[in-house]
Formats: structure tokens, sequence, C-alpha cells
């Protein structure tokens, strides 16, 4: 019997689960307020305050946590990496604590999951697809001037494990297969895998792509190179209305698609109108893809909260259902998929990956 602790941490909760192989018998989320969060200069320094709640859980729900052997937590914002498992290092937990690529919640995921991994005989601490998962084609880097290059930052733990589930589903390998996978959540994520590799994708960080709930995906550039030089915004005030403020909470006041979902379907024209655009936008990019993968798709997976949405398959059919058959995974269980990868390490079905840079 393996026994995993996989951590997640989020903007504003931290979320984890006990697995008895590829039983859960505890999924906890601790929410945090703003309040509780502001107190902290930056994402890392939150690390003694999430990692208390967690330990304290485990204890008050029973669990025996010197059993717990593999520690996975959700891969930060570390050097680029190629998909896989990584043992947690040294120079990765250095990395997440200084933000290389950026501050974000899942920095915190290798410094808690080594840190616990510490406390426990014999327990050893990963991570898997984290967020900067990299397998770009050198052509898809190429951005238009020598002074920049496209990033690979996008949701890589969901992506993979909804292309696996569906691979499954279908009776193939993931490897097999040429797929356009759709994440849709507060941020949108939409990634050509071909045989098992992300070849191409938009960087969700950033808010490139479509606008989603919170990013105002990619804007018309000489409109936002003069917004920048108006005087009128500082670079902290642009960067919100990019990431944070922008897509549904710019133009309807919320970042909750259920909301937004229910006043477009009680006669509210702007947000259906704006709903719309959204999934245009999306089906967009998935033409996008299809161009990648030359026409070569044997599906279109569509997952994430917003894919919860009755408009989401019904929009995306209608403008890029010619291209493939549209499949709706929706939701996203990170924790399994991080506990999953750890259960094929346990049972040696996967190579364990060192992180070098």
């Amino acid at each position: 019997m393996h026994r995993i602790l996989a951590i997640n941490p989020g903007s504003t909760s931290t979320k984890f689960a006990v697995y008895f192989n590829e039983k859960c018998v505890l999924n906890k989320t601790i929410r945090h307020s703003m309040d509780e969060l502001m107190r902290y200069k930056n994402v890392v320094d939150q690390f003694d305050f999430r990692k208390g709640f967690i330990i304290d859980a485990l204890v008050e729900e029973g669990i025996d946590v010197d059993s717990i052997k593999i520690i996975i937590g959700r891969g930060g914002l570390t050097y680029p990496l190629e998909s896989g498992v990584y043992r947690i290092n040294n120079q990765m937990l250095i990395h997440a604590r200084e933000g290389v690529l950026g501050q974000h919640a899942s920095n915190l995921g290798p410094l808690l999951a080594d840190y616990i991994a510490q406390q426990i005989p014999n327990a050893r601490a990963y991570i898997a697809d984290p967020v900067v998962t990299d397998e770009l084609e050198d052509v898809a880097r190429i951005a238009g001037h020598p002074s920049f290059e496209r990033r690979s930052i996008f949701h890589a733990l969901n992506q993979k494990a909804t292309a696996r589930l569906h691979a499954k589903k279908v009776g193939k390998k993931y490897e097999e297969l040429n797929l356009i996978v759709v994440h849709l959540g507060g941020g949108i994520s939409v990634g050509a895998h071909k045989n098992g590799r992300v070849v191409d994708v938009n960087n969700a960080f950033d808010g490139e792509g479509s606008f989603s709930p919170e990013r105002s995906g990619t804007l018309p550039v000489g409109q936002l190179i003069g917004l920048c030089y108006s005087r009128k915004y500082s670079e902290d005030q642009v960067r919100r209305m990019v990431v944070g403020e922008g897509g549904y909470v710019a133009y309807l006041g919320t970042n909750n698609a259920k909301e937004v979902e229910k006043r477009a379907a009680s006669g509210d024209e702007n947000a259906l109108r704006i709903q719309e655009a959204l999934f245009y936008q999306v089906s967009k990019m998935i033409g996008e893809m299809a161009v990648v993968l030359e026409g070569k798709i044997d599906a279109i997976l569509l997952t994430g909260g917003l894919a919860f949405s009755p408009n989401a398959e019904k929009l995306i059919k209608q403008k890029a259902g010619f291209l493939a058959s549209v499949f709706t995974y929706p939701g996203e269980d990170e924790l399994q998929a991080l506990a999953m990868n750890a259960l094929l390490v346990a049972q040696g079905e996967v190579e364990v990956k060192e992180y070098e840079k």
C-alpha cells in the first residue's frame, strides 16, 4: 500500500489530499482570507502560515503521518522543465523561493512538500508537470522581435492529466494521440499535444491568448503601448488590467463564471455577449493549434471550471467542432493528478527526473 500526500497551494487556498494507492482517504481545502494573506509581503513568506494548517489537519483527521512516504507538491515558477516527475532538490527550493520566473502560490508547492518529507523517516518529495513545463518546438518560441521570446507557462498538470484520462478512455496511449486541450479556468490555456508533448501553448500566466474571468488576454498592441505612455496608469495598474482585473472582472464586475452564466440565462444581454466573446476567442485559439498539428487531430478536450458551463461545449462546438470531436472533462482535480503521478513513481512505471538549472 503506497500512502501519498498531495499538496496544491492556490492564491487564496491550500488544498491537500491523502491517497492510499488510488483511493482518496482525505481531501481538504483550507480557505485563506485576503486579510490573512495581506500580512505577507511575498507569497513564499506564507510558508510557515500554510504548513501549520496541513500538519494540524492531518493529525486532527487521525492520519498516521509517519506512514506517508511520498509527498508530492504542485510545481512552481522555477526555470522551464520538460513534463514529468521531479525530485525536489536544493536548487529547486532556492529557485522556488526566489521566484525566478515570478511570484505565484504554486512556488510554495515544492517548499511545503520538502518540509513535510523532512519530518517523516524515509519519505520522499516530488513535483509533477509544473506550470513551467516547456516542450515547445523551436518555431513556436519566435515572437516577432529578437528582444522577445514566447514562453510556455500554462496549466500543464491538468492538461496532461486530462489528456491521459482521455487516452485511457479511448484505449490508446497518450503518446499515440494528437490532441488540443483547452483549460477553461480563471486563466485559459490551449495546448497542442503532439504524441505526448505540448509543442505549442499560450502563456496563460501573463494573460496571453483568450480573455478569461480574470485576464484580459492578448490586447491590441498599439492601443496597449498608447495606454502605457499615457501617464494615466502606473506599471502595477497596467499589469492588474492584464492579470487579475481583466476579462469578466473588467466587463462585468465579477470573476465568478457561474454568476455570469446565470445573468446570461436570465436575459442579461451584455453578460451573454461577453460570455459568447470568450468562447469565440477560445475557438480561434483552437483553430491556431489545429494549424500547429497540421489538421491531424484526434480530439479536442475541454477541462477546467468553466467547462461546467452548458454554453462552453455548445459554443465551441459551433465554431471549432468541424476540426475534431469535442469531449468535455469539466473541473480540475490537480490533487488526484499529483497523486497518480506519485503512484506511477512508487510502482516504478515512470523515471524520476532531476532538476538541474
